[in-house]
């Protein structure tokens, strides 16, 4: 089993006004204007990229003026992550949310899929491409038990939650294209509809040197209150 320690966090936080990343308009990241949140170092790209073989995957659905909505998978290890079991575990600061798959990680303390992160709605949808994507991949041919692990965001003030948008194929995109080095952040993928406490909200990786720990790395998705841990 692969020694690996990943922290997996939906969650409602303000402090996730300040963690938008540099993007197009060079808006500078919390850290560039002095704001050091946490009380350990970042690693080197403060992405949950800096621990090693952790790769980050996005799919953006933006059409006309309804939708805003996405996917985004966390890929523990470039292996056959199903054969390659890595540690987990689960802490919940506010159980309103769906967190598909958090039992199996209690009791048995691993996880066994790429982490997705979607709409609140498009939860079931995307646990159904994980197993597809998982039991699909050579090696898993007698598989017959897969603990996807999907969470949420409710991106429905700004999204047609309703509407059903995300696909299949969107989650198995974002699984299929995750990618090491430097991670895209802001309204991007399970973060391009949310919102915090009123102002626009969107996803941000973090990684952080924690001490008695080989690597800790974390995902923080804004939303209405939703939260657990991987």
């Amino acid at each position: 089993m692969f020694d690996l320690r990943v922290t997996i966090v939906p969650l409602f936080a303000a402090s996730l006004t300040l963690a938008a990343a540099a993007g197009p308009d060079g808006r500078p990241r919390a850290r560039d204007l002095g704001v050091a949140p946490g009380v350990f170092p970042p690693g080197a790209l403060d992405a949950i990229t800096d621990v090693p073989g952790v790769s980050v995957g996005h799919v953006t659905r933006i059409e006309g003026d309804r939708v805003r909505t996405g996917v985004t998978a966390i890929v523990p290890h470039p292996g056959n992550v199903f054969q390659e079991k890595v540690a987990g575990a689960v802490f919940v600061g506010n159980a309103f949310g769906k967190l598909a798959g958090s039992t199996q990680v209690e009791e048995l303390g691993t996880i066994e899929t790429p982490i997705v992160l979607t709409n609140t709605l498009s939860v079931g949808t995307a646990v159904e491409a994980v197993v597809r994507d998982t039991i699909g991949r050579p090696g898993n041919e007698d598989v017959r038990s897969v603990n996807a692990l999907v969470g949420e965001t409710n991106d429905g003030g700004l999204n047609d939650i309703r509407g059903g948008h995300v696909r299949q194929e969107d989650v198995v995109a974002a699984i299929r294209g995750a990618a090491p080095g430097p991670v895209e952040e802001g309204s991007v993928g399970a973060g391009t509809g949310t919102r915090c406490f009123g102002w626009k909200g969107g996803s941000a990786p973090r990684r952080a040197s924690c001490p008695r720990a080989t690597e800790d790395g974390s995902w923080a998705s804004s939303s209405r209150p939703t939260s657990a841990a991987f």
